[in-house]
């Protein structure tokens, strides 16, 4: 095994994390050995892969599942985008995200994109000539991987990335989202085994035993992921209280726009003051007013 530009530019991902991970731990309030954990082992498997020079299809197989499925998930389980956030200045960081919330960025963000790239481009490779293409031209082989690696971060991060998602979906829609894709890797390596409409130039035994590693490989990936998605999970907080006496929402910004806790006990009453005061509470972990920490 040879080291290859992919694998050495793997590897200098790699040392960049390490080194601004560290730099946020010595300037900021700090960065997660878990996530340093997740992104290292996440560069490790995409270098192993890219240094792999994949010979037969089942070889094939493992490389595309690392590249496209396993590396992915340990890369976006890093907060990459977090990190970089946490270590640039406050322009860049501004422009940043910026970019996340423009439409592009909601497009390509949208979990339907991630699923269209990867398991569309997954029926691509295989039920086309294009399978074919990249054993006779490195170049396509090349841009096969780089679009297997871009694909699987993209719906790997629509579906449970750490990072900021301003236009991410609630769970249910990406659990729906993942299901989805179960069904489209199950059917497409059922395809492969039976050797139906695929378009693999490899012997029989060799196209049965790269289905075997596609069915139950990526059966494992997606399992990850969905209990990746499960266990970073957040429920969102409430934004608003409710009145005790009058079951009205409670709007937060009326009560800090009188000026004065007091004047706003008159204009609602003591029993509102006591629920919106246990609601601000909740939401921000502290008091307001007169009965602010620190106030005494």
């Amino acid at each position: 095994m040879e080291p290859t530009p992919g694998a050495l530019a793997a590897l200098l991902a790699l040392l960049v994390y390490l080194v601004a991970a560290g730099r946020a731990r010595r300037t900021g309030p700090g960065w997660q050995h878990g996530r340093t954990v997740a992104f290292t082992v996440g560069a490790l498997l995409l270098a192993y892969a890219l240094a792999d020079p994949a010979v037969g299809f089942p070889a094939h197989m493992r490389q595309h599942l690392l590249i496209g499925m396993l590396a992915p998930l340990g890369l976006v389980l890093g907060a990459p985008l977090t990190l970089v956030l946490r270590t640039v200045d406050v322009h860049t960081g501004r422009r940043v995200v910026r970019l996340l919330r423009s439409r592009p960025a909601r497009v390509l963000s949208h979990p339907v994109t991630g699923l269209l790239l990867t398991a569309g481009g997954l029926w691509v490779l295989y039920l086309t000539p294009l399978y074919r293409a990249t054993e006779a031209y490195p170049l396509a082989h090349d841009l096969v991987h780089l679009h297997f690696l871009a694909a699987g971060y993209l719906f790997t991060w629509s579906i449970t990335g750490p990072d900021p998602g301003p236009h991410r979906p609630g769970v249910p829609f990406r659990l729906v989202v993942l299901g989805v894709s179960i069904v489209a890797h199950a059917t497409c390596s059922q395809l492969m085994y039976a050797g139906l409409l695929v378009d693999v130039p490899a012997p029989p035994e060799q196209l049965r035993a790269g289905a075997t590693v596609m069915y139950y490989g990526g059966d494992l990936a997606e399992i990850l992921l969905a209990l990746a998605m499960l266990t970073t999970w957040r429920p969102a907080r409430p934004r608003v209280a409710t009145s005790a006496d009058t079951d009205r929402p409670i709007d937060m910004r009326d009560y800090r726009a009188q000026g004065s806790p007091r004047r706003w006990i008159r204009s609602r009453g003591r029993d509102a003051h006591e629920t919106a005061d246990t609601g601000l509470r909740s939401h921000s972990g502290r008091r307001v007013g007169g009965t602010a920490a620190g106030d005494g």
